[in-house]
């Protein structure tokens, strides 16, 4: 849970904009473009730090990366809240971006290593509940700091507009975060890397509780085959120049963005508003939106290791597909554009249960499992460079999302928007069946052997 926290701020920090995104629009005298990538720029830092992250666990240990992301956040958090021109916010944001991108490296890594396979998940799985937690939290706080001051632009305390305390805020879980990761062991993973074995079987007796510690160690140095230190070389395959099981694992990383869940949550607020909700009631129901997201994570952590990541993704893309088709068929009856965007009845509710259908079959599929599968799949010896790797993907494609939503909204209309958010759900069901394996149940050494012995084609 303390790994996980990572995730919490993961997903606070890059929600948190919501209620802040029009008043900052308006202080600072924004154009469209410009509110577009202050709200996007954050995601370039997210793709430098997962990218990075991995090598710097891999030399530092997952504990120190752990705290250096807490600082960040700190950081960020505090500079936002007292940005004093758009230049100066925007920079503040890439370093929030350089945190979460190392959070969410770092916490499935860990999780995945410290875990046992009967329960990996499972716990794997409370990183994304942490995320959508994070979600809820920053679109209650925004909705709580907007209600006190009547309105996100307006003086909230110590002369400062609710906007800027939404942004500090952050402050709070980011020193928890830190403080909590000051109390966990390291991994035995990175102990062994260090050559520090008996403190690696210290940390497996007491926290992963295996029958034989010792034949568990031994499985771990094996799976490393006496590497000290993964190198870019060991990605090198026949597959367009990478192994196979990184195209897999960055695949699953693109997929969970192109189906569109934070073109919904970055934008949610504005959204409803434009289609006629009131700004109190569009708070509301991103609220709302949130919340469904949270509570459905945990049919993922109940079922993840019963029924197996691969149907669970299945399940998910098809449900996916189905609540996108109906926001897309709504939303093509809209009329007007922009501000003036109206959903006449009974469009403007079907688009509401569609977006949130949607949000149900993500919550308890491929929001979760994703980073299930993307701490597990990897051989051990180069788990941290491809699993920085992939993640870099996920925040590469989900800066792509995030920055072409409202170009491409205003250009062809949400309409065919949503319609293609569907298609990628689509090919995500392809992509799961045709490719990914099924390795639920197993340890990392032995998902290391099945990964190395398969046909490239399943790994």
């Amino acid at each position: 849970m303390a790994a996980a926290l990572g995730g919490l701020l993961f997903g606070f920090d890059t929600s948190v904009i919501n209620g802040a995104v029009n008043s900052i629009q308006s202080d600072f005298n924004l154009g469209s473009a410009a509110v577009v990538i202050t709200v996007a720029i954050t995601l370039i830092g997210c793709a430098i730090g997962a990218w990075f992250a991995g090598q710097l666990a891999d030399v530092w240990g997952r504990k120190p990366v752990m705290v250096l992301a807490a600082l960040l956040f700190v950081a960020s958090s505090i500079g936002s809240a007292y940005a004093f021109a758009i230049w100066d916010l925007m920079s503040w944001r890439v370093i929030g971006g350089l945190a979460i991108g190392i959070a969410s490296v770092i916490a499935p890594a860990y999780i995945g290593e410290m875990a046992p396979a009967r329960l990996r998940g499972a716990l794997s799985s409370l990183q994304q509940l942490a995320i959508t937690l994070g979600i809820f939290l920053a679109l209650l706080s925004d909705a709580g700091l907007a209600r006190a001051a009547g309105g996100a632009g307006n003086e909230l305390w110590w002369g400062m507009p609710a906007w800027r305390w939404m942004l500090l805020v952050g402050v709070i879980p980011a020193v928890v975060y830190g403080l909590l990761s000051l109390t966990i062991p390291e991994s035995p993973h990175f102990l062994i890397r260090k050559s520090r074995n008996k403190d690696a079987l210290a940390v497996i007796r007491r926290f992963t509780s295996p029958v034989n510690p010792e034949q568990r160690l031994k499985e771990i140095e094996e799976s490393l085959e006496n590497e000290r230190r993964s190198t870019y070389r060991e990605l090198r395959g026949p597959a367009l120049g990478l192994q196979p099981i990184l195209w897999i694992g960055i695949g699953m990383a693109a997929f969970q963005q192109l189906v569109g869940i934070n073109a919904i949550f970055y934008y949610s607020t504005t959204l409803w508003q434009s289609v006629g909700f009131s700004q109190e009631d569009s708070f509301t129901t991103s609220v709302i939106t949130s919340i469904i997201n949270v509570a459905l994570t945990f049919v993922a952590i109940f079922f993840v290791d019963k029924v197996g990541r691969k149907l669970l993704l299945l399940v998910g893309s098809a449900g996916m597909f189905v609540g996108l088709v109906a926001a897309a068929v709504s939303f093509s009856q809209a009329t007007g554009s922009g501000d003036s965007l109206t959903l006449a009845a009974p469009w403007g509710p079907i688009a509401l249960v569609g977006a949130n259908l949607f949000v149900i079959f993500f919550a308890a599929t491929w929001g979760p499992v994703m980073w299930v599968v993307l701490g597990e799949v990897f051989p051990n010896k180069i788990r941290g460079l491809a699993l920085g790797i992939a993640t870099a993907f996920n925040w590469i494609f989900n800066f792509i999302v995030t920055l072409l939503f409202p170009i491409m909204s205003a250009a062809v209309g949400l309409g065919f928007v949503y319609a293609g958010f569907a298609f990628f759900a689509v090919l995500s069901f392809w992509f799961v069946k045709a490719l990914l394996p099924e390795v639920s149940g197993l340890e990392l050494e032995d998902k290391s052997k099945l990964v190395r012995h398969k046909k490239p084609t399943t790994a």
